[in-house]
């Protein structure tokens, strides 16, 4: 993937050594971690099996309006994961039963963003920083029970790049995504959660970003 940036940015670079600069697009792909608490006493099947849903691939992208060194835009984000097991448990006569289940999540983010930079500063070695509000979407499917919910959301992201080219730049990027569930939709049921049960969206990312200017 960071190869194929490298080679999109050098292509572009040239077609657009004679450009304005009044867009900027950054998309980064890589990897998150969600940072929410795990209940308490779970397995370590259960365990695991949850842990398996609190990492997964972290994709953006982002346009913005440059003015100067600052950015009018929007942006959005995307964080999938999966995880399967075999979890035991106890049926209405006390008998212990299994069974393999398979859960897939999906946690989107959208809104209006901001960005700060120096990319008009006659240095190879730039600095950026974003800014987004938004809204938050969860998405859960284990076997046949869908959730889903909503909420606001907010997204913060500094990233180091270097410019290979006035048009193009490529570096690491942090991220944190912010936002939590009170209540889902379970197969088309809402159900309200309680203040011990609120599921956390929160997730801190790191990735590989580029910078298209043009």
């Amino acid at each position: 993937m960071i190869k194929k940036l490298i080679l999109l940015g050098t292509i572009s670079s040239s077609l657009l050594s004679f450009a304005q600069e009044k867009i900027t697009i950054i998309p980064a792909v890589g990897y998150a971690w969600r940072v929410a608490k795990t209940a308490p006493g779970l397995s370590m099947a259960e365990k695991n099996y949850v842990k398996g849903l609190k990492n997964g691939i972290h994709f953006e992208i982002a346009a913005y309006y440059n003015v100067k060194d600052i950015g009018i835009g929007a942006k959005f984000s995307n964080y999938n994961a999966s995880s399967s097991a075999v979890l035991s448990g106890y049926n209405m006569n006390g008998q212990t039963v299994t069974a393999s289940i398979s859960t897939k999540d999906n946690i989107t983010f959208f809104g209006p963003s901001v960005m700060f930079s120096n990319y008009t500063k006659p240095t190879n070695h730039k600095i950026v920083a974003d800014v987004s509000l938004g809204v938050i979407t969860y998405t859960t499917k284990t076997e046949a029970v869908k959730g889903t919910g909503s909420n606001l959301g907010l997204e913060l992201g500094a990233a180091y790049q270097y410019a290979v080219s006035k048009n193009f730049m490529i570096g690491p990027k942090l991220g944190i995504t912010a936002g939590t569930l009170s209540k889902i939709k379970v197969n088309g049921q809402t159900v309200d959660l309680g203040d011990d049960q609120k599921e956390g969206l929160t997730r801190v990312s790191l990735s590989a970003a580029a910078t298209f200017r043009f």
